[in-house]
């Protein structure tokens, strides 16, 4: 089988960078959301993606562009790089990207489905059963969830053969790695389908041969995110040095609450709520003081670094 039409659910940070790098590589794609107002919210990240691909393009090009720190392999290597022709794939992956609300006609011609939806099990459940008899048998569905296991949806599909996840990390042109995990129904065949995948647009896949929650990348990530909030909401400190002691102690780029706010302080209390009701004596963090602390930031309208206010504030034009 070949990959040629691949539909995004989901139009969030991930969704968004997914489809446009999928496009970006000459596949047709099409972004399925639920509403108008996901409309409203997805095409402003697809208008801001478009220039970031271009400025990172303009970059690359400049010698001082030469090197891993700015380098984006995602969009080219070193040896092939031409500017023109990079900046012509970024102008029609922008102009091609479908916009539908229709799911039924989203997927009518589907080869791949690429489930990018927020981290709530059961939406994803309510999702995959509408989904389910709407598709050609020829499809594959992947999920891009971050913690949970495609077990727990393989069933809702009605294919669960064809059913496995495939995890993108954020800024996925530079950060070009997926993480791609079966489940016990996966076939193979459809493991390989999604390994070439991977590599077709430009990213490194990394094969997870157990389910496991967090994967490899959110199983180190995530304890790091959690410990940070923990630090905040139990008055320890503020979130400015809290990262300053993790960049400074250990060179990383970005701290706890800088990775939030890239990743989206919504995605980081769906992951929270997953662990609220632990008792406390048994929980690790207070998982019910992050959630309180991250919906008074939501319903304020602080989302993260794609509305220009998190924890930090930042400067959409740039």
């Amino acid at each position: 089988m070949e990959i040629k039409n691949v539909v995004v659910a989901g139009g969030g940070v991930l969704g968004s960078q997914i489809a446009f790098q999928a496009a970006y590589c000459g596949f047709n794609v099409t972004i399925w959301l639920r509403s108008e107002g996901s409309i409203g919210r997805t095409q402003p990240k697809l208008d801001n993606l478009k220039q970031v691909y271009t400025d990172t393009i303009k970059k690359m090009a400049k010698p001082e562009g030469q090197n891993a720190s700015v380098w984006a392999m995602g969009i080219a290597d070193y040896e092939s790089f031409d500017q023109k022709e990079c900046l012509s794939k970024v102008k029609k992956a922008y102009s091609s990207i479908k916009l539908e609300l229709d799911l039924a006609k989203a997927v009518e011609d589907a080869d791949l489905v690429i489930e990018s939806m927020a981290e709530n099990a059961n939406e994803k459940i309510a999702f995959y059963k509408k989904l389910a008899p709407l598709m050609p048998a020829k499809t594959v569905v992947v999920t891009n969830s971050s913690t949970l296991l495609p077990s727990k949806f393989a069933k809702y599909t009605g294919r669960e053969d064809k059913f496995l996840s495939l995890h993108f990390a954020n800024s996925i042109w530079k950060n070009n790695m997926t993480e791609i995990m079966a489940q016990s129904k996966t076939d193979k065949v459809n493991f390989d389908l999604i390994m070439n995948f991977a590599k077709e647009i430009r990213m490194i896949p990394l094969p997870v041969h157990k389910e496991k929650s967090g994967y490899l990348l959110n199983s180190m990530l995530v304890p790091l995110l959690f410990s940070g909030m923990d630090l905040y909401v139990n008055g320890i400190s503020d979130p400015e040095s809290i990262d300053k002691a993790w960049t400074l102690g250990t060179g990383s780029p970005k701290g706890p609450f800088r990775i939030l706010d890239t990743v989206g302080l919504t995605t980081a209390y769906n992951i929270v709520l997953n662990y609220v009701k632990i008792p406390s004596f048994l929980a690790p963090y207070n998982f019910k003081g992050m959630a309180v602390m991250l919906k008074k930031y939501i319903d304020e309208g602080k989302l993260g670094m794609s509305v220009g206010e998190g924890f930090y504030k930042y400067d959409k034009k740039k």
